[in-house]
């Protein structure tokens, strides 16, 4: 096996195992919380159990948005990523292992619950950003590289769905002990993987303004906060709404959730190869606007049978998108400003996800959910839509010329 080819897949196996221990904790999230003492009589975050679960979601992405884009400069600055990604996981699992113990101690407000969830979140997105990076500084094809990386947050995404709706079963505090497991792994083997760094080192100020001097990079970005909105709504209003709309357990729930995320998953890699061929437009400008009609068919949906259906056609959807995305960040973005480039996809990622369950949860609870899922959909819709004419005015020349040099490397 060449060794890019093995070192694609060690790093996708950590992107996967990130990803997954992320999601083990969204399908219980409502009884975790509570386990970790969400009390409205103590804490104006935790007023109803969606209010509680809401801010436990907030705080990890308020962490994410924060300190990823220093993790980028960090990186691209110092021309070194596995130290980082090294540090990050294993801050992140002391983190997750601070959460499981909070019970056991009793005395912290559902406030230091948070605090303790924006640590886990700030250390977390370093190992997980740079990770992407270091499939971005592969050769073989910035599409399938990309895919790669797609297929392994799709997969965590999957199965961290239902065997986090299974754990919580067993125990709330289980997802967080095994999340915490998963992150020393990956802290021990990411340094099997040898860095691709460019060797071009550059102050923070200078990679800064080199992203700055790229405004086409806002057009993945805008692409990859709605996509990321979406998941954020799915993850929380998704999963009281199949939960209350159809009486659902936590563990009928990570089903359901998986009908999305398996296909969203399995398709990510010929997906991103298939953009290789064919350029970004399409999947990325058509593919939004079918996952858009997607979402409103999901919550038209008027039995568990054809939800499930839909949350299928959306998945498949979803794979024709995400790998085109983040390829095109690939793209636009200079050699040595890669690890700053996927930060900041990952803060306007991170921004949507946000938005999923802010916007979400308030339009949810405000007005109920077949409102919340027209706004999520036709936002999806309406992007697509409106960045038709910016779209055709990207310099696909240059697109075309990092696809033909992939190909010969590959």
């Amino acid at each position: 096996m060449h060794s890019s080819d093995r070192d694609r897949v060690v790093l996708a196996a950590l992107v996967f195992a990130v990803l997954f221990s992320q999601v083990l904790l969204y399908p219980g999230v409502a009884t975790l919380v509570e386990t970790l003492g969400a009390d409205a009589t103590t804490s104006a975050f935790a007023a109803t159990a969606l209010d509680a679960s809401m801010w436990f979601l907030v705080a990890e992405f308020v962490a994410y948005v924060t300190f990823v884009g220093l993790w980028g400069v960090a990186s691209d600055a110092t021309g070194r990523r596995t130290p980082f990604i090294a540090v990050g996981a294993i801050a992140g699992a002391v983190g997750y292992a601070a959460l499981a113990a909070v019970p056991s101690i009793g005395s912290i407000p559902f406030e230091g619950v948070l605090l303790l969830r924006v640590f886990q979140g700030a250390m977390t997105i370093g190992a997980f950003s740079l990770t992407m990076t270091m499939l971005m500084d592969l050769e073989g094809g910035h599409g399938r590289n990309m895919g790669a990386a797609g297929i392994a947050i799709g997969l965590g995404a999957a199965l961290g769905a239902p065997i986090g709706g299974q754990l919580t079963e067993v125990d709330p505090l289980a997802p967080l002990l095994v999340a915490a497991g998963l992150l020393v792994c990956v802290g021990a083997l990411v340094s099997l993987v040898g860095d691709r760094t460019p060797d071009e080192s550059r102050s923070a100020r200078a990679l800064v303004d080199g992203i700055r001097r790229r405004p086409t990079l806002s057009i993945p970005y805008a692409f990859g906060f709605v996509d990321r909105l979406t998941a954020g709504f799915f993850a929380l209003v998704g999963t009281l709404y199949f939960q209350e709309t159809f009486d659902l357990d936590a563990g009928t729930t990570g089903l359901m959730l998986a009908c999305f995320f398996a296909p969203f998953a399995l398709l990510q890699y010929p997906m991103g190869a298939l953009s290789d061929r064919i350029g970004r437009t399409v999947p990325i400008v058509v593919g939004s606007a079918c996952y858009g009609g997607g979402i409103l068919l999901v919550g038209a949906s008027p039995s568990v049978a054809t939800a499930a259906i839909a949350m299928i056609g959306v998945g498949v959807l979803g794979a024709l998108v995400a790998p085109a995305t983040m390829a095109l960040v690939t793209d636009l973005a200079d050699e040595s400003e890669r690890g700053l480039a996927m930060a900041g996809f990952n803060l306007a990622g991170s921004l949507g996800f946000l938005g999923g369950f802010l916007v979400g949860g308030t339009v949810a609870g405000s007005y109920g959910y077949d409102v919340a899922f027209l706004v999520v959909g036709g936002l999806e819709i309406a992007i697509a839509v409106v960045t038709v004419p910016v779209f055709l005015r990207l310099p696909l020349e240059r697109t075309d010329q990092f696809r033909a040099s992939d190909r010969g490397d590959a």
